[in-house]
């Protein structure tokens, strides 16, 4: 545990931790304020993924402290992807095996209707993006705030709107 468990009002009560690689999250109880009622939409979260060198530890953390499941990717293979799933089978998030990177850190992706439009918008507000690009879930791109902030958007392919 890092600060917490704490009330912030009525509103919920929080706390900070850190999982086995040292990437900080959030944990929320929601009272007046439930939190994200809104996911899967456009203009709304639609996942968290743990980027991390060393995932085995982490995979094993996040099913024993939430009761999670975790399966394999095949579609995406040579990524060491591994989704998240509450025990009602619905996936949150995923868990992606990257050696490359230097520190594990959670990745946010935000639902849009059109990726292209929104790197657009987003060079227009003062952030900077790599260009869009299409795999098999959809036309994603990455997207950096004035802050330096970074998070990704996707959109399903046009084919898949159909």
């Amino acid at each position: 545990m890092i600060r917490g468990p704490l009330n912030v009002g009525d509103q919920c009560r929080t706390a900070r931790a850190a999982d086995p690689s040292g990437v900080l999250f959030g944990l929320w109880q929601g009272r007046s304020h439930p939190g994200c009622q809104v996911v899967n939409e456009p203009g709304s979260l639609l996942r968290n993924d743990l980027v991390t060198p060393a995932p085995g530890p982490v995979r094993d953390f996040y099913p024993a402290v939430f009761g999670f499941t975790l399966d394999g990717n095949e579609d995406l293979p040579g990524l060491g992807f591994t989704f998240l799933r509450r025990p009602d089978g619905h996936e949150i998030g995923g868990i992606i095996g990257d050696k490359e990177v230097p520190l594990p850190s959670w990745r946010t992706l935000f639902a849009v209707t059109d990726a292209d439009a929104a790197v657009e918008r987003s060079l227009a507000a003062g952030g900077t993006a790599e260009p869009p690009f299409d795999m098999s879930y959809g036309r994603m791109a990455e997207i950096t705030d004035p802050f330096g902030n970074t998070f990704s958007v996707g959109a399903p392919l046009r084919e898949q709107q159909r």
